[in-house]
């Protein structure tokens, strides 16, 4: 037939006979003649293999990148970090956390072993420094982060002490020479904290005000506090909020709006939020404000509209009112049922802070200014202490150096708490966020609550579901716009829980998971593309930023992973040039 003889079938009939074949089949067939060949190149064909082999949802287009179906097949097959080059094995604990510098040529790891290390990224990772960290008292390290310039390590770690502490630290390592710049105290420690430029850093204390109520304050750290702290101020206060129901500030991350513009993936926006409870949360909420808890205050008293007025319609005179009718009913004995002292307590915090905390910032969503514009992201709650709320306040310009009066710009004495610029309510336990390349989507592992559950003891949080969930979250517009990811679990009660990091790259999200496994997922089909085993659970996930086929798991069995590309260890590992038909040479070479 390739000697010019007339085809024996034509190209319709062999369409559909290779139509019941799968992709391996269609390749090996497509070898033998330049008839089958052009038709085993056929888009109908690839299109029909590509929706069956991924079991992608056929409303679903083919990502707007995409030149073919084939080309498409190939990617998903061919791109994947799913080919396991290396074992690290110098951590003797558990490995919590990995994090990329910004050009990709270093990472850190961080251990139950309380050692942060420093590897090298060559063809094979090697170790180029190791600190311990348990001279100055700390149990382990837990997280660490390069400054956008690569020349400053912020790690954090949690202090040796009881259980219940919450007490941590964070350190600042210079990578010019590997030494100690500073340190900074760290409250409750799973704050984790993070730079919001090259020199300053975020960390958060913790003050107590009652049995569930307290305060948060987030601080603006210089890095460099023992060197120009004779000349000009390192520390300044940025935010002060309080928390209800033993609830705390938690997982500080900045979100640099200058991004959004950047080249990077965008989710297919036609898949918007499938609950109601998605489009409730794009709503902005004020924790000081009405929420669920509020309404249920609300049958323990008498009522009193006016009382129970929003924060935007209320004078100070008004809150004070509510307060002193507030009390005065207790003393009278008019609220009916006797409240507990845990809800009285967090009724009169809620009362007493309406007249002394600041309204939110306007035109939180406008993109004036966005070159500018930086947000700072936080889980909190309002119904109990298990993180159940993604917080938003937006960090204006004249906050963004700790030059100024120490404890911030000179403000009202009666406005005393911060409140939050915007809240999003995930309905369940959260367990991980992570920002896309371009910060304008943020993805949040969360194990979900019982529909339509009551918290009515806030030191009892519901039950969570064993399967992790995987939302997606346009910070440009607030709102979720995919549908929850699924395939990782996780088996720890709230009491217990501990956080699962995920990283996201320009075309994939990847994931922990207690199952002992790593994930991998494409962002625009929505579909898990390969699980990455461990021994034990895998803590944290990490992209290499300059390539996304390099792929970092660190797992509690003490090892971490390096996974790359099929087709990228087809060419670290190629001796010299194959004479292969470009057509087939991607799939030569099976996945495990």
């Amino acid at each position: 037939m390739d000697g010019g003889v007339n085809p024996l079938l034509p190209d319709s009939i062999l369409l559909e006979i290779f139509l019941y074949l799968d992709y391996k089949d269609v390749l090996s067939v497509g070898q033998a003649c330049r008839q089958w060949q052009a038709v085993a190149r056929d888009e109908v064909l690839w299109k029909e293999l590509f929706y069956r082999y991924y079991e992608v949802a056929r409303d679903v287009p083919r990502h707007p990148a995409a030149v073919s179906w084939y080309g498409e097949f190939q990617r998903l097959y061919d791109t994947i970090p799913c080919v396991e080059v290396q074992t690290l094995k110098e951590h003797s604990d558990q490995v919590l956390h990995l994090s990329f510098s910004h050009n990709g040529y270093m990472f850190a790891s961080c251990s139950k072993d309380c050692t942060i290390k420093i590897w090298n990224n060559d063809l094979e990772f090697s170790l180029l420094h190791s600190s311990n960290m348990k001279k100055f008292n700390w149990s382990y390290t837990q997280f660490s982060q390069f400054n956008a310039d690569d020349s400053l390590l912020l790690v954090s770690g949690v202090f040796m002490g009881p259980r219940t502490s919450s007490s941590g630290e964070i350190a600042v390592i210079s990578l010019e020479n590997f030494t100690l710049l500073s340190r900074v105290r760290n409250k409750p420690y799973d704050v984790f904290g993070c730079w919001l430029n090259e020199t300053n850093l975020i960390s958060g204390n913790l003050h107590r005000i009652g049995y569930l109520t307290s305060c948060s304050v987030l601080w603006l750290n210089n890095a460099f506090q023992g060197v120009e702290s004779e000349n000009m101020n390192v520390v300044k206060r940025l935010f002060k909020l309080q928390n209800l129901n033993a609830s705390t500030i938690r997982t500080v991350m900045v979100v640099d709006c200058s991004r959004y513009d950047s080249p990077d993936f965008m989710p297919n926006q036609g898949e918007q939020s499938v609950s109601n409870r998605a489009t409730a949360a794009s709503q902005a909420t004020d924790l000081c404000s009405d929420s669920e808890e509020e309404e249920e205050a609300k049958r323990h008293t008498v009522p009193e509209p006016s009382a129970e007025d929003s924060l935007g319609t209320k004078s100070k005179a008004e809150a004070g009112d509510g307060l002193d009718r507030f009390l005065t009913d207790i003393i009278e004995g008019r609220v009916r049922p006797v409240m507990t002292e845990l809800e009285m307590e967090t009724k009169v915090a809620r009362l007493l802070a309406k007249k002394r905390t600041k309204p939110p910032e306007p035109n939180l969503l406008s993109m004036e200014g966005c070159s500018q514009k930086k947000y700072l992201i936080f889980t909190t709650g309002c119904l109990t202490y298990s993180p159940h709320q993604i917080g938003i306040k937006q960090i204006l310009p004249h906050q963004m150096t700790t030059a100024g009066p120490v404890l911030g710009e000179e403000r009202d004495s009666d406005k005393f708490f911060d409140s939050l610029d915007h809240v999003i309510d995930i309905h369940g336990h959260i367990i991980g966020m992570g920002l896309s390349p371009d910060h304008r989507y943020l993805y949040v592992n969360s194990r979900a609550w019982p529909q339509d559950c009551v918290i009515s003891d806030p030191l009892q949080p519901p039950p969570i579901a064993e399967e992790i969930d995987l939302h997606v979250l346009d910070l440009k517009t607030m709102k979720e716009v995919k549908r929850a990811l699924r395939a990782h679990r996780a088996y720890t009660p709230s009491d217990d829980f501990f956080f699962i990091f995920l990283d996201v790259s320009r075309d994939f999200v990847a994931s922990g998971a207690e199952d002992r496994h790593g994930y991998i997922w494409d962002r625009h089909y929505n579909i898990c593309l390969a699980k990455l085993r461990h021994d034990d659970v895998v803590n944290s996930v990490a992209f290499s930023p300059m390539e996304q086929e390099l792929l970092l798991t660190a797992s509690d069995d003490c090892t971490i992973k390096v996974w790359r590309s099929p087709r990228t260890v087809r060419i670290l590992h190629a001796e010299k040039p194959r004479l292969r038909k470009p057509l087939f040479s991607w799939a030569t070479n099976q996945r495990s």
